[in-house]
């Protein structure tokens, strides 16, 4: 490679380096805490702590009597003149169908408990159901200790604040249990009476299988009761994370809304940063979600949904972990009629293209496929039409995602054969041109500019394109990009295992855990498939960096390639690793295709590219400043 080639690659290089380290996944926060330099100050922080944690107790302890007081002389607190707050617990009503299991309460009419029957948890994916049903399977709703909704939440006519989370609710169904299959349906109502004839009443519809509810809320008397003529229907704290490394969910973790054509995403990137966004006039959809899983709210007429809005914050969590919380809600214009009903759509599943797509109202956009410098417009297409659905498709006859990834990247590396084809076989002549290109280095080094015009010649002599080796690789980047994007959130390679010791693809597969951290990248855990994916690098450059002035690139760009791909997905690795290794071979065969002859071109090209135009435009200016010399 000659010197304009080598800095492409470079180039290149760092633009990807760059790159990664931004989708790096972070590194645990580790809390902050304050250290006493002395004893007599521990002993005085101990005592401290001691009465105040002491003095908190008593309060409780107040608290809990009053509480118990106030309970034992009614049932129920006044909330203005209309509402009143229950204290009961709520009946729970459990409704499963083909792909989940949920329990409805009569407090607040809610979705209490919420599991998905075809995810188990991270923690018990390789356990065969010994803990139980509710103990395995993923939770994405848990009320009233984490998320809740939805709700509604508007202010009385008496200037209160309402939110019917708070209210009792008296079902239409009488049993505990309910089993949907395949076309059943249900349909199950929550009412809350002000009196015969005021009510506010939630209904829901439920099938046998589908991930989405049908959403209703039905508004009786209602007139003069509700101010601001508005009211909104509320998710409160997103869904619950349910993945092993706290940290990588975050980052994937946002709220989002389909407003004006545009998926607009909305997400906290740091732990104590708080977001928040407001939407106005018509919204297709507002959703919350983590990497895998979401819950989104979709109005069956976004003409009659006056905006949206959205708040989030990233916390630290117990062992260096993190956490996001997402509200989103749904403002909904009151028209202070005597009746009144507005739909939904609720879908609670997972990220899965083909599933939000069937569902429609543009749910795909849900799934990102990446982006890099603005050329989102160009990736999400490669990997929406092309990679996924042969991704899917190989599915069908390899039912180990390990091997079909094996054979996409097989199948990958043909599709970019005529570009590697060409990059390839101009770095080898680039090589074999090195010792001609020394000579005239050697002959015009007093002459800049006439060695570079008598490199350029040679260049047009031999039919070689100096940029032949770095353009290739400039054309492939949306694919990378689109497959990197594809490869990070594909939910159907979580916990799906492959060989030895790779038991969940969506994962880093460990194979040794360190005492300490490697400085700069946060690293303490060792991948069995990055170090490989590294070796192959170091093959890679081997064969392809001959110049003795470059061979540090032999050595760093595999060791940091290595350490930045040590968190990343099993897969992801295991698809690098395999297009490595099909590349060495192709570069290995047209190495030695030609046998180590250069051979001129028969009619080299008269027309002049833009690296010769630079040269003599470069020795022009030279030659003219050397004039004004004299």
């Amino acid at each position: 490679m000659d010197k304009n080639t080598t800095l492409a690659f470079i180039l290149i290089g760092i633009i990807l380096v760059i790159w990664l380290f931004m989708n790096t996944p972070k590194s645990p926060v580790k809390p902050i805490g304050k250290e006493t330099t002395t004893e007599v100050a521990n002993d005085t922080a101990a005592h401290r702590k001691a009465i105040a944690k002491f003095e908190q107790k008593i309060k409780k302890e107040k608290l809990a009597l009053a509480k118990k007081k106030i309970r034992s002389k009614t049932k129920s607190l006044s909330f203005g003149k209309y509402f009143s707050v229950s204290h009961e617990k709520g009946r729970i009503i459990t409704i499963e169908n083909n792909l989940v299991k949920m329990e409805l309460t009569t407090k607040g009419g809610d979705i209490k408990k919420y599991y998905l029957k075809k995810f188990k948890n991270w923690y018990s994916a390789s356990k065969n159901d010994t803990g139980g049903f509710y103990e395995t399977h993923v939770q994405l709703i848990n009320y009233p200790r984490g998320n809740s909704g939805p709700d509604l939440a508007f202010v009385s006519a008496d200037g209160k604040a309402i939110n019917t989370s708070k209210l009792n609710f008296t079902p239409n169904l009488n049993k505990a249990y309910y089993k949907l299959t395949d076309n059943d349906s249900l349909v199950v109502t929550f009412t809350y009476k002000i009196d015969a004839n005021r009510f506010i009443r939630k209904i829901y519809v439920l099938y046998g299988d589908k991930y989405s509810i049908n959403y209703s809320i039905l508004l009786k008397g209602m007139n003069n009761l509700i101010s601001n003529n508005t009211y909104d229907l509320i998710w409160k704290n997103g869904i619950r994370f349910v993945e092993g490394n706290s940290v990588d969910e975050a980052t994937y973790a946002n709220a989002s809304a389909y407003y004006g054509g545009d998926h607009v995403v909305v997400q906290a990137s740091k732990v104590g940063e708080k977001v928040h966004k407001e939407f106005t006039g018509r919204v297709g959809w507002i959703a919350v979600r983590d990497k895998y899983f979401t819950a989104v709210m979709i109005p069956n007429n976004p003409s009659e949904v006056e905006g949206a809005y959205i708040e989030g914050t990233e916390t630290a969590y117990k062992n260096n972990g993190e956490r996001a919380y997402y509200n989103i809600s749904l403002t909904v214009p009151f028209q202070n009629a005597d009746v009144e009903r507005q739909s939904f759509t609720l879908y609670i599943g997972p990220v899965d293209y083909n599933i939000l797509k069937a569902h429609g109202h543009n749910l795909q956009e849900l799934v990102e496929f990446g982006s890099f410098l603005g050329l989102r417009f160009l990736v999400r297409p490669i990997a929406e039409y092309l990679l996924l659905p042969l991704f899917n498709f190989l599915h069908l006859f390899i039912p180990n995602y390990g091997l079909v990834i094996i054979v996409f990247s097989l199948i990958i590396k043909l599709v970019l054969y005529p570009l590697t084809k060409s990059s390839y076989q101009s770095m080898k002549k680039m090589q074999l041109l090195q010792p001609k290109i020394a000579e005239l280095k050697e002959k015009f080094k007093d002459n800049p500019q006439k060695m570079n015009k008598e490199t350029m010649k040679l260049y047009s002599t031999y039919g070689v394109n100096p940029a032949g080796g770095c353009l290739p690789l400039v054309l492939q980047m949306p694919i990378f990009i689109a497959l990197w994007g594809l490869f990070k959130v594909a939910i159907e390679l979580r916990q799906q295992p492959f060989i030895f010791w790779i038991k969940d693809l969506s994962s880093p597969d460990i194979i040794l855990k360190l005492s300490f951290k490697i400085p700069i990248f946060g690293i303490n855990e060792i991948s069995g498939l990055a170090v490989l994916m590294g070796v192959a690098t170091f093959v890679q450059q081997k064969m392809t960096v001959k110049d003795p002035k470059q061979k540090a690139l032999v050595y760093v760009m595999p060791i940091f390639l290595t350490l930045m791909f040590m968190g990343f997905p099993s897969g992801l690795n295991l698809y690098y690793l395999m297009f490595n290794v099909f590349s060495i071979g192709q570069q290995y065969y047209i190495n030695h295709q030609h046998d180590g002859e250069l051979l001129p071109v028969k009619n080299p090209k008269k027309k002049k590219g833009f690296m010769a135009k630079l040269m003599e435009s470069a020795e022009q200016n030279a030659k003219t400043q050397q004039r004004k010399k004299r």
